[in-house]
This record gives C-alpha cells, sequence and structure tokens, in this order.
C-alpha cells in the first residue's frame, strides 16, 4: 500500500457553503457509490483513493468544522443522520466519516496558524490513534522530539496529516508503564514525516484503514502542539459536547445502522430460502416471524434511547447550559447500550440466515464480522454500564463521560 499522499490535487483556497439538502442529497449519492465499491473497500482496507476524493471535495470531512476553517459546522443531529445513510451500505466507511468528522473539530484546540496550515488544503484530514508504551515526547529547544508506535489510526490512508498523542517525558527519562493523559500533549506532522505500517490483520471493519505509524526522534515545532483537553477558540453546541461523546454517539450510530441492514439482509433471504428439509419459505415459519419482532423491538429501543438521551444534551448545548452529570452519563449509556443491542440484533440476523450466513456472498457476514469489531472498541467496552451504575445508585460515577 502506497503511504504516497492521496490527495495531490491542486489546492483549493475557496470553501463552498452548502444548504442542508445539499448534505443530505450528496450523502446518499455516496452511499451509492460506497455499496458498489464494498467489497472492494473491504479486500483492499480501505476506501479506494478516487472515492475518498470525492468525499473530500464535497465537504464530507469537514462537517462538524467550523466555518471560520472551512467547514459546514453542521448541526450533530443532522451530522447523525448522514451517518445513518453511510452505515446503512458500509459500516467501515460510516466510521471513517464519525471518526475523521469529530477529531476535526479538535481544529478549535490546535493553535490557529496550524489549523490554518493543515486545512487551507481542502482535501486535508487528520487521522489519529492510541499510542503505545514506547510513545514520548521529550522537550527541546522550540519544541520536542517525538518517538514511538500509534495503532488503530482509522483513516490513515486518506489523512494528510497525523496526530498523535503522547506523554511529555524529561530528558534522560523513559515513559511510565501506564500512560497517563495528564499533561499529554497531541503533535501534529504531516504523514509523510512518519513510518507507515501495514498492520491491521482484522475481519471486521477491514475498509477503515486503521493501520499504525511509527515515528523516531522527530522534532515537532510546539506551535504544532495542542492540550486535547483545552477549551475551543469558539463557541457552538458541537463544540460544548465533550469530544468522546461526539465518538460513543456517531460509533453507536453506525453499529445501529450495521444491525438495521443486517435485520434487511435477513428479510430478503427469508423470502426466498427453503430451509432444508422444510417445505415452505423461511418467511412463512413462525421462528423466523417471532425473532424479527424481538430484534426489531430491541433494534427500535436502543435507537430511542439514544435519540432522546442525545436530544437532550443537544438542547443543553444549544442553549449554552452545562451538561450535567446525569445527562452525561445517560448519554454514555445509550451509546454503549446501542452499540451491545446492536451486535445482538446482528446475531439474530446472522443465525436466521443458517448456512447461508458463512458465505462472504452474503453481506450478513461482513455485518457480522464490521459489528463484533464495534463491540470492542472502548466506545462500546461494558464497564460503561458500571459507570452508569455507580450513578443511579448515588456514588461518584468513574469512568470518562
Amino acid at each position: 500500500m502506497s503511504r504516497e499522499n492521496l490527495f495531490e490535487s491542486e489546492n483549493m483556497t475557496q470553501f463552498p457553503h452548502h444548504d442542508l439538502e445539499y448534505y443530505f442529497d450528496t450523502a446518499h449519492e455516496l452511499a451509492e457509490r460506497v455499496a458498489e465499491q464494498a467489497d472492494q473497500i473491504d479486500d483492499e482496507r480501505q476506501i479506494p483513493a478516487k472515492l475518498a476524493a470525492e468525499f473530500a471535495d464535497k465537504g464530507f470531512f469537514r462537517l462538524l468544522m467550523p466555518r471560520s476553517l472551512g467547514g459546514a459546522q453542521l448541526e450533530h443531529t443532522d451530522f447523525l443522520r448522514i451517518l445513518e445513510i453511510l452505515a446503512a451500505v458500509d459500516g467501515s466507511t460510516a466510521w471513517c466519516i464519525n471518526q475523521n468528522n469529530v477529531h476535526a473539530t479538535n481544529g478549535l484546540r490546535m493553535p490557529l496558524e496550524t489549523a490554518e496550515e493543515i486545512y487551507a488544503e481542502y482535501r486535508a484530514v487528520v487521522t489519529n490513534g492510541p499510542p503505545d508504551s514506547s510513545a514520548k515526547a521529550v522537550p527541546c529547544d522550540g519544541g520536542y522530539r517525538l518517538s514511538g508506535r500509534w495503532n488503530f489510526s482509522s483513516g490513515i490512508t486518506h489523512a494528510t496529516w497525523i496526530a498523535a498523542l503522547a506523554p511529555i517525558v524529561q530528558p534522560g527519562q523513559e515513559p511510565e508503564a501506564i500512560f497517563n493523559r495528564e499533561g499529554a500533549r497531541i503533535m501534529l506532522m504531516p504523514k509523510e514525516d512518519v513510518r507507515f505500517v501495514d498492520f491491521w490483520p482484522v475481519h471486521g471493519l477491514r475498509g477503515t484503514a486503521s493501520f499504525s505509524f511509527e515515528i523516531d526522534d522527530l522534532f515537532v515545532p510546539k506551535n504544532r502542539t495542542y492540550d486535547p483537553a483545552g477549551a475551543p477558540r469558539e463557541s457552538g453546541p458541537v463544540y460544548a459536547i465533550p469530544t468522546t461523546l461526539l465518538f460513543a454517539t456517531g460509533f453507536s450510530t453506525v453499529a445501529l445502522g450495521i444491525a438495521k441492514a443486517s435485520l434487511g439482509t435477513a428479510v430478503e433471504l427469508a423470502g426466498h430460502k427453503i430451509p432444508g428439509r422444510s417445505t415452505r419459505l423461511l418467511q412463512d415459519e413462525s421462528t423466523t416471524q417471532r425473532i424479527i419482532g424481538e430484534a426489531e423491538a430491541v433494534w427500535h429501543s436502543a435507537q430511542a434511547f439514544l435519540r432522546e438521551t442525545h436530544a437532550s444534551v443537544w438542547e443543553s448545548a444549544k442553549s449554552k447550559k452545562p451538561l450535567t452529570i446525569e445527562q452525561r452519563v445517560k448519554l454514555r449509556l445509550a451509546a454503549t447500550f446501542g452499540i451491545q443491542r446492536s451486535k445482538e440484533v446482528v446475531e439474530s440476523a446472522y443465525s436466521l440466515c443458517g448456512s447461508n450466513a458463512i458465505l462472504e456472498t452474503n453481506p450478513i457476514q461482513r455485518q457480522f464480522q464490521d459489528i463484533n469489531v464495534v463491540s470492542q472498541h472502548i466506545q462500546g467496552r461494558p464497564t460503561h454500564f458500571e459507570t452508569a451504575g455507580q450513578f443511579f445508585m448515588g456514588m461518584a460515577p468513574d469512568g470518562n463521560f
């Protein structure tokens, strides 16, 4: 896989502003192209360069960015509706759209001159990834010397810049065995400054291109670093919501999209399959009808809970009211619930497909693999239920919310 910048083209200096109808219409158009190339996305473990460039050219990596940096600055509720459209056809593509758009809101946390440098290129995409124990940033004159390895960098093949979170380690010292985010900073660098590592040996969400990268004693000037916990320069309801909850809500929306698609796959198969040693269609079996009915109830309840809790948070953010702990915890709970219940729905659809489910030609196979990767992500971690339980029992809740 080439590490070259996939978006080498004439720099676009004029950032078009579109109405909401444009984004929804374009999302449907792009979804059609994604559906046509879903097998290629999965096989090549990335969104094809031409398709990724089309997403960028049509502003789909700038949906949540402020207008001051050339973004669409969509309301988060509208952004989630776009995610639903894309998740219905491919979980990997929707995952990248959420990951890259939410991370782009950090353009309001990095120094303004750096944000303008990065996003002057209309096809700019910044990708990030969690560090391993080797990551460290050593202070030096004018900046830091950065070294280490970072994994799960979703969208790295279509990214143009890299964001690397690293602990600050004094000269002669080594990083602590357990990563402590306190005092850590995010370092920014052009993609060509890092060493691409082809490590994404997975069966689900293969198309996210969540590869790794390594850095060896790279100088990063201080003005290309920022505090990830810093306050954004501009106000706006999206930027008033904690980044971790933006990620969680989006990834839960992706999970629900995969789950809904899996039900469609099962229903379609049930309409023409006659199971072995049976004399009637799968859809005519009472067991099939019960499974579909129960799965629909689970899916709708999970979606409703996510929408309800998100609506509460969004209303407060729009009204410039501080989010309460209860609102944060409930949204974290709803997002986790959405991911875990989506997994159950897909498992039901997978089982219903019988022997057809094991074939790569059946969409349920990819949907099954994708949801089982989503459910393993930190946003779907079952310990978030413990956080909610602590809160509802009157205890001080642990966790990131």
